[in-house]
C-alpha cells in the first residue's frame, strides 16, 4: 500500500485502541481519550474493524476515507462494528472474550474503467451507481475463493443491484487495496 507503512508495535497500538473501546463500549463506560503523537498513526485515512466469533462476522463497519487520523478512526469504527452494525444486535458483554478484531487500513480508491484491471485478493471494491453502493474489502474475496467475476458481482448485490450491474452505464467502479491485520495473526507484534 503506498505512503503508509504499519510497524508491528502500530498494528498493536491499533488493535490495543480497540480492544479497550469496544471492552468500554460494551460496558456502557465512557470512550477512552488517547494522546498519540505518532506521526504514522496520525495519518488520515481509511480504515475498517471487523469482528468474529469463531471465524463467523459479528460486526463490520468503516470509513473508506477519514477527516481523522487513522487512531481515532480506528476507535470510532470499533465502536460502530460493535454496538451498530444494523446486520447484528450490538456485542454483549458475555462475547466480548470470545470476539476477534481485525483492522484493514485502507489505500486511497482508484477509479477504473475496465474491470480486467481488478485482482480478487489484492484489491477491494467499490460500486457506486447513483445512491447505491456498496464495498467489499479485499481478504472478502480470498476467504470465499471467489474470482474477479464472483467478486464484481457479489459487490454490486451489496450495492442492492443487480449482479451484472458493474457492466452498465453510469457505474463507477474503484479498487484499493489494504493492509489487514488482527489479534490473531502469526506475525508477532512486538
Amino acid at each position: 500500500m503506498e505512503n503508509i507503512e504499519l510497524s508491528p508495535g502500530h498494528k498493536k497500538t491499533l488493535l490495543g485502541i480497540s480492544r479497550e473501546t469496544i471492552t468500554c463500549a460494551v460496558n456502557g463506560k465512557k470512550t477512552p481519550e488517547y494522546n498519540i503523537s505518532d506521526a504514522v498513526l496520525n495519518i488520515r485515512c481509511g480504515a475498517f474493524v471487523t469482528l468474529q466469533i469463531k471465524g463467523n462476522l459479528r460486526g463490520c463497519i468503516g470509513n473508506i476515507s477519514a477527516n481523522t487520523p487513522l487512531w481515532e478512526t480506528v476507535r470510532n469504527m470499533a465502536i460502530e462494528a460493535a454496538l451498530k452494525d444494523p446486520r447484528f444486535y450490538p456485542l454483549t458483554p458475555a462475547e466480548l472474550k470470545k470476539t476477534e478484531i481485525e483492522i484493514s487500513v485502507l489505500s486511497p480508491l482508484e477509479k477504473i474503467n475496465n474491470p480486467e484491471q481488478i485482482i480478487a485478493g489484492k484489491h477491494g471494491l467499490l460500486i457506486k451507481k447513483g445512491f447505491y453502493q456498496g464495498l467489499l474489502l479485499p481478504q472478502v474475496a480470498t476467504d470465499y475463493n471467489w474470482d474477479r467475476i464472483q467478486f464484481l458481482e457479489q459487490t454490486c448485490y451489496k450495492a442492492g443491484l443487480g449482479k451484472n450491474c458493474y457492466k452498465e452505464k453510469g457505474v463507477e467502479i474503484f479498487i484499493f487495496s489494504a493492509i489487514v491485520f488482527g489479534e490473531n495473526d502469526q506475525e508477532p507484534l512486538e
